[in-house]
């Protein structure tokens, strides 16, 4: 009888996680496509909502059709991705690590992928490729996750002490970073100071197709390790007990998340704490399991990022501020916030 109770108790829940999956994955959905309409829609040259949408399949006027296919589209494009990106990473990493406070910009990973682009930008030959940029970044953020990785082993990874070294290489990443800004050319300079800001402006369709194949391949990866994700869950002992490879599998899906955070950060420049806020609204949203948690979170992210691109785009006219430094001022307190609870659990 008891185990018949236990049982309904396991449906119901699952049933309530499902609605409630199915509600949120709704609603995000149709916040982003409301954002993406407001942002084909508005800028320093207003086009009506249908007429945005007749320009975006290329009828209508024609001056509209250019502002919106050229300018406006690729950039939304971007900004969804690069979200979409830094918050599945930031989702794997708090799995992976155990420690609501992982983020990529916070552990280092960010920090990497931004010294490779920044080298990329100031040393490479301007006749180089920009397809080249993704595979700077990553290289970049996978030697500082080695890195970081290498100096926290101690017969295993302790989640706590990744966090704890991972602060600590990414101040050393940050110094990395201006030192090389301070000693380039002033043109390459002011470019790449303007990118580690956090922006996607003068974004286009060649940086989609830069990012798309990186998005595409990672979401392959990801399917192949939701069991390895779901695994995480769970102590290390009662994982290995249940036959998984817990180290194998944590260091496959930390590679996964430098390669979404460093494709992100080559296109997108350093937008901070998407990867933090975005996992924890989505775990309140439809709990813990992965195969819930990343498409909700990746959702949340997008809207965020191409919020604060509209935001900065608009609000501001003629200037066009930064996505950055909106997503900044809102994680900057949010960290401060799990950093309080934290002390007081």
């Amino acid at each position: 009888m008891k185990r018949m109770v236990n049982n309904r108790m396991q449906l119901h829940d699952g049933r309530r996680f499902h609605r409630s999956t199915r509600r949120a994955l709704v609603g995000l959905s149709l916040g982003a496509l409301l954002v993406t309409i407001l942002s084909l829609s508005l800028g320093d040259q207003p086009i009506g909502f249908l007429h945005a949408v007749r320009a975006l399949w290329g009828e209508g006027n024609p001056d509209h059709v250019l502002i919106v296919q050229t300018l406006r589209a690729p950039r939304i494009l971007v900004a969804l991705m690069v979200g979409a990106a830094f918050a599945v990473s930031g989702a794997i990493l708090q799995g992976v690590i155990r420690n609501p406070l992982a983020a990529p910009d916070v552990v280092g990973i960010t920090g990497g992928a931004s010294v490779g682009a920044v080298a990329f930008i100031t040393y490479m030959p301007s006749t180089v490729s920009i397809h080249w940029m993704p595979i700077a970044a990553i290289v970049g953020a996978f030697m500082a996750t080695m890195l970081i990785y290498f100096i926290a082993w101690k017969q295993g990874v302790n989640p706590l002490r990744l966090v704890l070294v991972g602060i600590g290489i990414s101040s050393l990443l940050s110094a990395m970073t201006s030192f090389m800004l301070v000693f380039s050319p002033a043109y390459s300079a002011s470019s790449a100071y303007i990118w580690l800001t956090g922006t996607i402006y003068g974004s286009t369709w060649v940086h989609v197709w830069v990012l798309a194949p990186w998005l595409a391949v990672c979401i392959i990866m990801m399917g192949f390790s939701m069991k390895a994700m779901n695994l995480q869950l769970l102590t290390d002992e009662t994982a290995i007990g249940l036959g998984g490879h817990v180290q194998r599998y944590r260091i496959v899906l930390i590679l996964i998340s430098v390669c979404l955070a460093g494709a992100a950060v080559s296109v997108g420049g350093v937008i901070g704490f998407v990867g933090l806020i975005a996992p924890h609204v989505a775990r309140k949203l439809v709990g813990p399991m992965y195969s819930r948690l990343i498409p909700v979170s990746a959702l949340f992210g997008a809207i965020v990022v191409a919020l604060a691109d509209l935001v900065g785009r608009t609000a501001f006219l003629p200037l066009d501020i930064p996505v950055g430094i909106f997503t900044s001022g809102i994680g900057a307190p949010f960290f401060i916030y799990l950093l309080y609870r934290s002390r007081r659990k």
